[in-house]
């Protein structure tokens, strides 16, 4: 049973590097595009008992996500062995719950889409809640950009290394890697003194004299890591830096960053960037997709491909 690789037009840049690090071409992907918007996408050749694997980020805008669907469809329909979906960054993860009466979980609704489209086993990185694997009646393979992120940390070499959080609920990120890297951890607790009001940030732990590392999933309009680096150098750390794997980065994200305090900004190429930053640094996980594809392929394990923290 051979491997077929294919994309999805908005993560095409990405799905090319994985299926040059796996060994094979790309799978031609054909559209028909109707004057009202509707797409058609169809493989360009057969998948009759291949195990298929479709590459597609959902980011923004919608339109990302139905072709996924459509292409999942169209393997199904043609006969792929297995429909393997690769979703590098999985949108609409931050709403994995009911935060507030009359709102929908748009992270289950999602699971049950893909399911409901045919494929058999879902893999991602970095989702914004592991407990969205359990949304998921097929197998999901959950990678972590730890495996880019810390041999870029490493090489760095920085003399008085801590990790900080930006807020109370990437806690959990953070500590993993202060503990693989034995280093003390901060925490900056996002608050707002009343409503509607701007809100204001407080910092837990000492950073004088620390070389700190800002731990996310996620960055979208970079205020709040934008926050978190001044309210760090406020309190005396000698450089910021952050690390999040998906560079959502919208609004003023881009400008926020630039006149920001940080050092650089370290993110994956899960989402492409919609401008280049001198501050913005991103490192690929092609090879580690390329190796998860493989293993999948081979049956085997995919433990290797974690750095425990």
């Amino acid at each position: 049973m051979a491997v077929k690789i294919f994309s999805g037009r908005a993560t095409t840049y990405l799905a090319e590097k994985i299926a040059h690090a796996y060994g094979e071409p790309l799978g031609t992907v054909n559209y028909q595009q109707f004057s009202d918007g509707e797409m058609s996408p169809f493989l360009g050749e057969s998948v009759r008992g291949h195990d298929v694997f479709i590459v597609q980020s959902t980011f923004a805008p919608a339109d990302n996500f139905m072709e996924l669907l459509l292409m999942i469809d169209a393997a199904k329909r043609a006969s792929a062995s297995n429909v393997n979906v690769i979703i590098p960054y999985f949108g609409y993860a931050r709403q994995d719950r009911k935060d507030k009466p009359r709102v929908a979980i748009a992270a289950k609704l999602i699971a049950n889409l893909l399911s409901a489209a045919g494929a058999h086993r879902i893999m991602t990185c970095d989702l914004h809640a592991d407990q969205i694997q359990g949304f998921f009646d097929i197998p999901v393979d959950h990678l972590d950009g730890n495996y880019i992120f810390v041999p870029y940390l490493k090489s760095l070499k920085l003399p008085n290394l801590m990790f900080a959080s930006p807020d109370v609920g990437g806690i959990k990120r953070a500590r993993s890697f202060a503990k693989f890297f034995n280093a003390d951890l901060a925490v900056c607790d996002k608050y707002r003194k009343e409503a509607n009001k701007i809100e204001s940030m407080r910092l837990i732990g000492e950073v004088e004299g620390k070389d700190v590392i800002l731990i996310d999933d996620l960055v979208d309009t970079a205020g709040t890591i934008c926050k978190a680096a001044a309210l760090l150098k406020e309190k005396g750390a000698t450089t910021v830096r952050a690390i999040c794997t998906h560079p959502v980065l919208s609004g003023n994200a881009y400008i926020n960053i630039e006149n920001s305090v940080l050092e650089e900004l370290v993110v994956s190429d899960t989402i492409p960037l919609k401008q280049e930053s001198p501050k913005i640094k991103v490192l690929s996980v092609s090879d580690l997709f390329a190796k998860a594809i493989r293993k999948i392929h081979d049956h085997e394990s995919i433990s290797s491909l974690f750095i425990r923290l």
